[in-house]
């Protein structure tokens, strides 16, 4: 199953690389067809959609490498720095559009065969926003970070394509060049927020945050529904790197428990998780009852 899930987790990767690329020139050739700033701002984006898509690959591949002496948690985290790679591209991309937003307001460009090229955009937004909706969907069913912030990235991009095209058919109809290089500012401003919004949801991962409080919430029931014969157990913690969720909690049994009965109730509360979260990691500290806190999760 984990297997599947690295292959399945590769493909898309690979297919971000192949519609990057296809995006990139049909948005290439939109700008040479009109010589549109706005829908260079458009282009410009895409090429750092390509390289997000191959440093993506990289941090996939990276993280499905099982643990070694060196690496004893695992590669996981190799996703988040691909993530937090992608915001940092993403903000070059804008402040490289706002230079060439800048001279565009000192010199607003005449369009040349403006349906053409915004056809062909058109065409490269709708693409985007396919895959966008695939990474999306399947990265959080996979549990990737790097698939999903390269899905919300793709996302921005169809939106901001969307807000292009509006613009640059209004300037066109209005004849208001100035709007073009207005638009691409726009853009430039748009791509900045999104870039904020990867870095930190990804920063949230590199500096080991809990699960969400749901996750959260479901870890406990599971706990206290399959500890029967514990007492409490207390001190849970959880972090998550990838797809791989970390799990320990201390478990209190009757002090006259015997090693091989809290070895059982252990291996039945892993079991129990680990169908919740197939890809936790849990460690489990088995204490006698006068250790007992009288708090955390109460076992049913």
């Amino acid at each position: 199953m984990l297997l599947s899930s690295r292959s399945s987790t590769e493909k898309l990767a690979l297919g971000s690389i192949v519609v990057g690329i296809s995006v990139l020139g049909l948005k290439a050739l939109a700008w040479w067809l009109t010589g549109s700033i706005a829908l260079l701002s458009d282009a410009l984006e895409s090429t750092v959609n390509v390289a997000t898509a191959v440093a993506a690959l990289i941090a996939i591949r990276v993280a499905a490498k099982p643990a070694d002496k060196d690496h004893p948690y695992g590669h996981h985290k190799a996703e988040f720095f691909s993530a937090v790679l992608e915001g940092v591209m993403i903000i070059v991309a804008a402040l490289l559009i706002l230079r060439e937003a800048w001279d565009g307001f000192q010199n607003p460009p005449v369009l040349a065969a403006p349906g053409a090229g915004l056809l062909v955009n058109v065409a490269a937004s709708a693409l985007n926003g396919w895959w966008c909706w695939v990474l999306i969907a399947r990265g959080r069913a996979l549990r990737s970070p790097a698939l999903v912030a390269d899905g919300h990235h793709l996302l921005t991009d169809v939106i901001s394509s969307v807000g292009v095209v509006l613009g640059v058919t209004l300037a066109v109809l209005t004849g208001w060049a100035v709007l073009d290089p207005a638009l691409a500012a726009l853009v430039a401003l748009n791509i900045l927020w999104s870039g904020w919004k990867v870095m930190t949801r990804s920063l949230s991962g590199l500096m080991d945050e809990a699960v969400a409080e749901e996750t959260l919430e479901d870890i406990r029931a599971t706990i206290s529904d399959a500890a029967a014969g514990a007492i409490e157990a207390h001190d849970l913690r959880t972090r998550h790197a990838g797809p791989r969720t970390f799990i320990d909690f201390h478990l209190v049994v009757d002090g006259h428990t015997t090693v091989e009965a809290a070895h059982t109730i252990c291996d039945r509360i892993e079991q129990a998780l680990k169908k919740k979260l197939p890809d936790a990691q849990i460690t489990i500290h088995v204490e006698p009852e006068h250790k007992a806190k009288h708090s955390g999760v109460v076992v049913v």
